[in-house]
């Protein structure tokens, strides 16, 4: 269970009375609370504070939660901040709206203070697990890359510069603290057969609303990004490896060998076969002169 006196959360709720009732419950339970009694003032306490996680009404005046949550979604500050609609509205249209918004879960009122203790574990438990997996991920492809580099010096290996260039580690990705998790998540499964939609699963938002947020960030879709990790990890294995490409194709999570060529051909303008000849004779050429 996640330490709960180290965890601030910001209530943004226009009744008095139901916003401090949540309050004074979510202090006594030891969480540091922060109140705010519209949407505008709940947006900037959310900038100033950057709370473990917002809970939010939606229908209040001046600005709904809608908007609070499309707010604080386009800011890196507060984008990737678990968010909680707690609200009266319990349509299917509005809980399919708050989703596609990127909101993290939907309770109705009236709820009890137990009800939403466990919602609120369970959001920042998973924002827990997911901070950890990204920390594995990431000493796992640093000490991957370093091993491979050893390695290549070791053996002499005197086109280091140029190989370490093809291999398939994360600095292909942008460097955009915003997307982390999209990335670190596609550098892990990327061979798996991986879509759009697993990747939306996984870091907790809507396909649509996670195509939009990374092309905004970045001018490519998530698909495009998924395709370029798996075309680096096709060059680096034509490039050191006698493997079919038939195998290379199923080791980069293509079920279609010729979906895999043709998608190889579109960005390198050769298919993997002649691609293969051309840059392993340049490598050999260049250890015959070292």
């Amino acid at each position: 269970m996640m330490s709960e006196s180290s965890k601030k959360i910001l209530v943004i709720e226009d009744d008095t009375i139901t916003r401090n009732l949540y309050l004074k419950g979510l202090e006594a339970k030891g969480f540091d609370i922060i109140g705010a009694d519209n949407g505008r003032v709940g947006i900037q306490q959310a900038q100033e504070y950057t709370p473990d996680l917002v809970i939010c009404d939606i229908t209040m005046p001046d600005m709904d939660g809608y908007s609070v949550l499309t707010m604080l979604r386009q800011d890196p500050v507060t984008a990737i901040i678990p968010f909680i609609f707690l609200t009266g509205s319990s349509t299917k249209a509005d809980v399919r709206k708050a989703m596609e918004l990127g909101a993290d879960d939907y309770l109705t009122k009236p709820s009890t203070l137990d009800e939403l203790l466990r919602a609120i574990a369970i959001r920042l438990q998973k924002q827990a697990n997911l901070q950890y997996w990204c920390s594995i991920q990431f000493e796992k492809a640093a000490k991957s890359v370093f091993a491979d580099n050893t390695t290549a010096i070791a053996g002499g290996v005197a086109v280091a510069s140029d190989r370490e260039a093809n291999i398939p580690c994360k600095s292909i990705f942008p460097c955009i603290p915003q997307l982390k998790e999209v990335f670190d998540f596609i550098e892990a499964h990327y061979h798996q057969g991986i879509t759009l939609c697993d990747v939306a699963v996984a870091v907790g938002y809507s396909p649509a609303y996670l195509t939009n947020r990374v092309a905004k960030q970045t001018g490519e879709t998530v698909n495009c990004w998924i395709v370029k990790r798996r075309m680096a990890g096709a060059r680096f294995l034509l490039q050191n490896n006698d493997q079919t490409i038939e195998k290379i194709a199923k080791a980069l999570g293509y079920q279609d060998v010729s979906h895999f060529s043709r998608q190889f051909r579109q960005h390198h303008g050769l298919p993997p076969q002649a691609w293969r000849k051309e840059h392993q004779l340049g490598s050999q050429k260049q250890v015959q002169l070292w």
